[in-house]
């Protein structure tokens, strides 16, 4: 299901007139995708602005086209050499402000169609680098080829993208196997079924 699914179906199942999503969450993706209904539309870029975190797996030693599980393995390198110093360092150069070139396969518009429409035809779109901040970035091998990973980071950040850039810095490739968003600002999966300010926050 892709966000705008969940959009769809919630907005059915509620019987109300407006809905929206704050913040896209790829469709293999798991965890916290907070939808606003009626009055509280008003108010998606506020929670869209917030700061999310994630944490997931990258396989490393290998690369996709799409960064992620949806497309087949490639480019297949060793990585027993790999060691704990290796990921510090090649984590450490993500940390603060960087800039990140959004992936082809993802939502991003280009003359009013999402990039994946093109990338899907093969065809490749020049997209400018955007600048992010990434506040907190751990990494810690859980075996050969698997490495789980626990990033805080500001809007607008393909975690995608930071999974085959880290690859590229870590000198044998990676993509994202696993992803899950665990925080929105202050709202995290495990206090959502409480109340903020006056707005209830539930999981469904």
């Amino acid at each position: 299901m892709t966000s705008a699914d969940a959009v769809y179906h919630l907005k059915k199942f509620a019987k109300v007139k407006k809905c929206g999503h704050a913040g896209t969450l790829d469709p293999r993706a798991t965890g916290m995708l907070i939808i606003c209904t009626d009055k509280m539309t008003k108010r998606i870029n506020e929670f869209m602005d917030m700061e999310k975190e994630y944490e997931g797996i990258y396989r490393i030693g290998a690369v996709t086209r799409t960064y992620d599980t949806e497309s087949e393995e490639e480019g297949f390198t060793e990585t027993n050499h790999i060691t704990e110093e290796d990921l510090e360092k090649a984590a450490s150069k993500f940390r603060g402000e960087i800039e990140q070139i959004p992936p082809m396969y993802s939502a991003l518009k280009h003359k009013g169609k999402p990039l994946y429409h093109f990338a899907r035809k093969g065809e490749t779109v020049e997209t400018k680098a955007r600048k992010i901040f990434i506040r907190e970035y751990f990494v810690k091998a859980i075996s050969e080829t698997e490495v789980f990973f626990k990033v805080v980071c500001s809007k607008g950040t393909y975690i995608r993208t930071l999974a085959n850039d880290f690859g590229k810095e870590l000198g044998v490739g990676a993509y994202l196997k696993e992803l899950r968003r665990t925080k929105i600002g202050h709202y995290t999966l495990e206090n959502l079924n409480e109340e903020y300010n006056g707005i209830k926050f539930r999981v469904l």
